[in-house]
């Protein structure tokens, strides 16, 4: 297995997308090391808020909400997943598994933000980050999820996610900014379809991202049900704001996302609200309308 590196060239010329590069180091596992780039944007002692991104995405999903969120006084994190972004690409689909990311993502967050932070997660953002809340509650001061959830079995899924499965699986034209632009409501520029396909020049950079939808774990067997089973014992008592956001015209995970409210404690009594012309990107379509989500939650909070 190779770690592949990005090409940082392909980057240069993305459009709204001013920010400065940070690294920190992973242990892959299996002897293997790579580096996860991340967002780090505002003062250093002002009140963080993580931003997960998911499939097949990275941090430049966020260049819309991050300048929102810095005018209101946020410090704002946003890591690139390890197989994504600038971040580091091990080429073997079979590497990459639930637990690995977790720990990934874990390690990142250990080294950069040790401290309670909010957080605000979409797609695999979600399976990620809220698996983390629901193992270190503390860790986290508020939640707003949107167009995710935190799947534990039942071998039920929608339809459209079992094709975008088989399709990731499978499909010899795998171009990730199309699959960006197909699952949004906006219609991105030519430039923005090429920032979303920077980070994969070629078959083996994309090992991450097809690997991503085979690890959902919808059906019983599937490694993660155990993990997040219990993280839901964790996650229902959460007292702390939790927010739902919904993308109307999201076919995968805009149902699933509302469930959340009704299991959530912390989500009780808040405004969680839908919104219209918004695709499963919602950072693409509604930034304006998530982060002041963001910010609403916090003030519920009390940190900002």
């Amino acid at each position: 297995m190779e770690i592949l590196k990005a090409d940082l060239a392909r980057f240069a010329a993305i459009p709204d997308y001013p920010f400065a590069e940070n690294w920190t180091d992973i242990d892959l596992g299996d002897g293997h090391t790579g580096r996860m780039h991340y967002v780090d944007e505002g003062p250093k002692d002002a009140p963080p808020v993580l931003l997960f991104h998911g499939e097949p995405s990275w941090s430049f999903l966020y260049r819309k909400m991050i300048p929102v969120l810095l005018d209101a006084g946020f410090r704002c994190l946003a890591p690139d997943l390890i197989g994504f972004g600038k971040s580091d690409k091990p080429d073997d689909i079979g590497f990459y598994t639930y637990d690995r990311h977790i720990d990934w993502l874990s390690q990142w967050r250990t080294a950069v933000l040790p401290q309670p932070a909010g957080l605000f997660c979409q797609d695999w953002g979600g399976l990620l980050g809220l698996r983390m809340v629901g193992e270190n509650p503390d860790l986290f001061s508020f939640v707003v999820a949107s167009n995710t959830f935190l799947p534990e079995g039942g071998g039920t899924a929608s339809p459209a996610f079992l094709a975008w499965r088989e399709f990731a699986k499978a499909s010899p034209d795998f171009k990730i900014g199309g699959i960006l632009q197909g699952a949004s409501a906006t219609e991105l520029s030519a430039e923005e379809v090429a920032a979303y396909d920077a980070p994969f020049p070629d078959e083996p950079s994309k090992a991450g991202a097809r690997a991503f939808p085979q690890l959902v774990p919808i059906e019983d067997e599937k490694p993660g049900v155990a993990e997040n089973k219990a993280a839901w014992k964790a996650l229902a008592t959460f007292e702390k704001p939790f927010l739902t956001i919904v993308g109307e015209d999201d076919a995968v995970l805009g149902k699933t996302t509302a469930v959340m409210a009704d299991r959530v404690a912390g989500a009780a009594g808040l405004p969680h609200f839908s919104l219209s012309t918004c695709g499963h990107f919602c950072q693409e379509d509604r930034p304006v309308e998530l982060a002041q989500g963001v910010i609403d939650t916090a003030k519920k909070a009390d940190i900002l």
